[in-house]
């Protein structure tokens, strides 16, 4: 699964990286990123077409829901059905987006029972286009709320040490058919719903503060010195790691 995730470059950054052609935001860093808060997507502009980078709210509202209380038990959709679950469905075929993040979150248990918190970042220090699917819901005033999902998939055999699933990151080279920039069969689309090669990703211990949502700062990401990971979760972080 995927429930905490952060993001601390400039939406300036973000736009030139993904080439993104509408106005840049206005959106502060967040080191400590939960469910129903507001973050930035990439997505295709239903009207325009043109590649934009958005702010929506985190846990998906499906077109047809009567509210929006649901919308943090879908956080996540796991990839593997995604193409016929009713609240997934008709986003995965006209609503596909990337959600730019420069680390996840994710606790391991240890057999004493304790949990530990790690982050997972790539490995070569560039941000992570996780799979998404995003959503227009009209409210009962008449305004649209768009919201968005984390697709999650099986995890690779470093992030199962953590945990067993993990968000699908995209490579830049198949971004183009995710968004729906150039023809792609559904079939295609799922394929890609994969988890990404061990190699590409970096994984240390952070301080188990990120657990609360009130905790919000540039040090979260640092390494805990207090903890004792196994050698396959203590990579050094990457340099943007204040």
């Amino acid at each position: 699964m995927c429930g905490r995730y952060l993001l601390q470059r400039t939406p300036a950054e973000l736009a030139q990286y993904f080439a993104t052609s509408n106005p840049t935001p206005n959106h502060a860093p967040s080191w400590n990123i939960a469910v129903t808060q507001v973050s930035l997507v990439v997505r295709r502009h239903p009207e325009s077409g043109e590649r934009h980078l958005d702010a929506l709210r985190w846990g998906l509202v499906p077109r047809w829901a009567t509210d929006a209380k649901d919308a943090a038990k879908l956080m996540n959709a796991r990839a593997d059905g995604i193409a016929e679950k009713p609240s997934f469905r008709e986003a995965f075929r006209k609503r596909r987006c990337l959600v730019p993040m420069d680390a996840f979150y994710e606790w391991r248990k240890a057999e004493d029972g304790s949990k530990q918190a790690y982050a997972v970042a790539q490995a070569d220090g560039m941000p992570m286009a996780v799979a998404g699917l995003w959503e227009g819901w009209k409210q009962p005033d008449g305004a649209w709320l768009r919201t968005f999902t984390v697709i999650t998939t099986e995890a690779n055999e470093k992030q199962a040490l953590v945990h067993a699933r993990m968000p699908v990151v995209l490579p830049p080279e198949v971004w183009d058919a995710w968004l729906g920039e150039e023809p792609a069969e559904p079939e295609d689309l799922q394929e890609l719903l994969v988890p990404c090669p061990a190699e590409e990703l970096l994984a240390w211990p952070v301080d188990n503060r990120v657990g609360k949502v009130a905790e919000n700062d540039a040090r979260l990401p640092r390494r805990d010195p207090t903890a004792s990971p196994p050698p396959e979760l203590d990579d050094a972080p990457p340099d943007w790691v204040a």
